[in-house]
């Protein structure tokens, strides 16, 4: 079975080790204009040696943001503070896929257009918390605003949202593109048979839930290409307020053989750690393998925090061919180099996730 540091081929790109960067979610961007900058660049090139970086979650529009200083991917500016990193990381031999977000009902109307409440399937309002920051640079969790539904007739502008930023990816020079339809964000929501009850075509049963995140990979896969975007799904289970529902296995099972027909890039799966199943979902070891067998691409595990060995162990047994680390990959900027001759692995500080400068970002050292 393949070792972590082995080399593996997605759909064509060669990626030294199976060792990626997972989506992070750090608010650093420029404000205002949500615009990646020079410690973007510097941050993301220490870690081109991970066999894939996949980015912080970006905002594909105005509408899709939940939290401060969050980047976007919709404007020039975006495009060109984007385009300093993957330059970057280019130069140092780096892979890197954009993780393309919109968070639906996650969000405050702080963050929306002229204070407009956040859109999401239905008007029903997430029991989560949000981030908001005051003038004086302070940030305060807040329960999320209430939203409104989307109309009918603006699904289809949504999905071009999603097209555009692919193509302002496209332009800023990424290897690819990754959408995010996990962790209760607005796909996520779109996908849930607790939240989703509409009664158009994009919703209710399973092919209508299943409608919006198929319509987006289609339409993202017009700049990229299939074999250069990937998706992200959550099935054990998600944050921010999705109750599980009788049915959420079988749309797995059917979103990973609609994906897998596509032949994507990858799957990134937050699986939470399968084995101990302490997720809020129903979820069995069991849905992975028959998502992996459906899905016939690579899939990338994520969910693992410090337990190495308990990756390792998930690709011995078959579960996944590459996983993606998280917080490691925050303190510990070579963790490919440091797992190949096993040395020690630097601890995080959780006090600097989430900052305006290169504390806790860039000055974790090199072992």
């Amino acid at each position: 079975m393949p070792l972590l540091q082995d080399a593996i081929t997605l759909r064509g790109l060669v990626c030294p080790n199976r060792i990626f960067m997972a989506p992070l979610t750090r608010q650093r961007a420029k404000a205002p204009g949500d615009a990646p900058y020079e410690l973007h660049a510097e941050y993301y090139a220490q870690r081109a040696a991970f066999g894939a970086i996949i980015t912080e979650a970006t905002q594909i529009s105005p509408e899709g943001k939940g939290y401060p200083q969050t980047p976007g991917i919709y404007s020039d500016e975006q495009i060109a503070g984007w385009r300093l990193v993957t330059d970057r990381v280019r130069a140092a031999g780096g892979r890197m896929f954009l993780q393309l977000w919109h968070v639906g009902r996650v969000s405050h109307v702080a963050h929306q257009p002229n204070g407009q409440p956040p859109v999401a399937p239905v008007a029903a309002r997430s029991k989560g918390y949000v981030s908001i920051r005051h003038p004086d640079g302070r940030r305060e969790r807040v329960e999320a605003s209430m939203p409104r539904a989307l109309e009918t007739h603006e699904m289809g502008r949504l999905v071009e949202d999603f097209a555009h930023a692919a193509r302002c990816a496209k332009a800023a020079g990424f290897d690819g593109v990754q959408v995010h339809a996990a962790n209760s964000y607005l796909i996520n929501q779109f996908l849930s048979g607790t939240l989703n009850t509409r009664d158009d075509a994009w919703g209710g049963t399973l092919e209508n839930r299943m409608r919006l995140l198929l319509h987006v990979v289609d339409a993202v896969a017009d700049s990229f290409g299939y074999a250069r975007t990937a998706v992200r799904l959550s099935p054990m289970g998600s944050a921010n307020d999705l109750p599980p529902a009788a049915d959420d296995e079988e749309l797995m099972r059917c979103v990973a053989t609609e994906l897998g027909k596509r032949r994507l890039a990858f799957l990134e799966l937050f699986n939470h750690y399968w084995p101990k199943e302490q997720w809020n979902g129903p979820f069995k070891e069991s849905l992975c393998r028959e998502m992996k067998a459906r899905f016939d691409g690579p899939v990338v595990l994520n969910g693992y925090s410090t337990d190495v060995a308990a990756a390792q162990s998930d690709l011995d047994r078959g579960l996944g061919d590459a996983v993606s680390f998280g917080k490691l990959a925050i303190s510990n900027p070579d963790l490919p180099a440091r797992l190949a001759r096993g040395a020690a692995l630097a601890p995080w500080d959780d006090t600097t996730f989430y900052g305006d400068d290169g504390r806790g970002y860039t000055d974790y050292p090199a072992s």
